[in-house]
C-alpha cells in the first residue's frame, strides 16, 4: 500500500462524517462530566450533523452542488473516452478473486455504451493503491471484454489517486496523438477530475454518470444509510477539491 494513499485515506477518514462526528460526540460525552452545558452542546450538534447528512434531501442538495449539467453527447466533441476506476472488491467468493466495486462498474457500463455509441477507443484508469497485487485497470479490461465485447485501446495502472490518474493517462494519450477526450466518472466526481485533465492541456468534455435527479418524496425527510453514504460522497469530493486547488497553488 503506498504511503500517500495510506496518509490521504486515514486523514480523510478523520474529517469526514460519519467518523468526525462520532469523534465530537464521544468528545462531548467526555466534557459533560466537567463542563456540562458545553459537553451537552457538542453531544447536540454531532447528532444533528448525522441526522442531517443522513437526511436524502439535504444529502442529494450537496451531490449538486458538485455536478455539472449533463452534455448532449454527439462524437465530434472528442477523440477518446478516458473511464476512471473507482475500487475493487478483494477476494469476492463468488467469483474466486478480486472483482468491481459497484462504483467502478457504473462507470464501465456508462463508459462502454459511450464509446460503443460514439465509436471512441477506450483508456481505462486504475493502479492498485492498496498494494495487494493486480491494477484495478486490468479487472476493467476483463469486464470490459466478458460483459460488453470491447477492448480498450489503452490501460493506465500506476495511478493511486485522481492526480495520477491524470497525470499518466494523459502521457498515455499525448503518445498517441489524443488532444481531447470524454471523461467517464460519477458527476459527482467531475469538479475534482476534470480540472486535473486540463491543467495538463487536455480538452475535457465532462462525462458523467449517477446523476442525482432530486426528486422529493416524504422518505426524502426520511434519514437514511444511503443519505449518510451520499454525503459522505459530496463531502470527500469538497475536501478533495480544496486540497488539489491549494497543493496546486503553493505546491507542485
Amino acid at each position: 500500500m503506498s504511503l500517500i494513499y495510506l496518509s490521504s485515506n486515514l486523514l480523510a477518514a478523520l474529517l469526514l462524517p460519519p467518523f468526525s462526528l462520532l469523534l465530537l460526540g464521544l468528545f462531548g460525552l467526555w466534557l459533560a462530566r466537567r463542563r456540562g452545558r458545553l459537553g451537552r452542546a457538542l453531544v447536540g450538534v454531532a447528532l444533528a450533523g448525522l441526522m442531517l447528512l443522513a437526511t436524502p434531501v439535504v444529502s442529494g442538495f450537496l451531490l449538486r452542488t458538485l455536478m455539472p449539467l449533463p452534455p448532449v453527447l454527439h462524437g465530434s466533441e472528442a477523440e477518446a473516452v478516458v473511464i476512471l476506476a473507482g475500487g475493487r472488491v478483494f477476494a469476492a467468493p463468488e467469483y474466486g478473486g478480486d472483482t468491481l466495486k459497484a462504483i467502478t462498474l457504473e462507470r464501465l457500463r456508462y463508459g462502454a455504451w459511450l464509446a460503443r455509441r460514439l465509436h471512441k477507443p477506450i483508456l481505462l484508469a486504475g493502479g492498485d493503491p492498496e498494494g495487494r497485487g493486480g491494477s484495478e485497470a486490468r479487472l476493467m479490461q476483463a469486464a470490459l471484454q466478458q460483459e460488453y465485447g470491447l477492448t480498450a485501446a489503452w490501460l493506465e495502472e500506476t495511478s493511486t489517486t485522481t492526480l495520477e490518474n491524470a497525470r499518466n493517462s494523459v502521457a498515455m494519450l499525448r503518445a498517441s496523438g489524443i488532444r481531447r477526450i470524454y471523461l467517464v466518472t460519477h458527476a459527482w466526481h467531475l469538479a475534482r477530475s476534470v480540472p486535473e485533465f486540463e491543467r495538463l492541456g487536455m480538452v475535457v468534455v465532462p462525462a458523467g454518470t449517477g446523476y442525482h435527479q432530486g426528486g422529493i418524496d416524504p422518505f426524502s425527510f426520511v434519514p437514511s444509510a444511503s443519505g449518510l453514504q451520499d454525503s459522505y460522497f459530496a463531502c470527500h469530493e469538497w475536501l478533495g477539491v480544496v486540497w488539489y486547488r491549494w497543493r496546486h497553488r503553493f505546491g507542485d
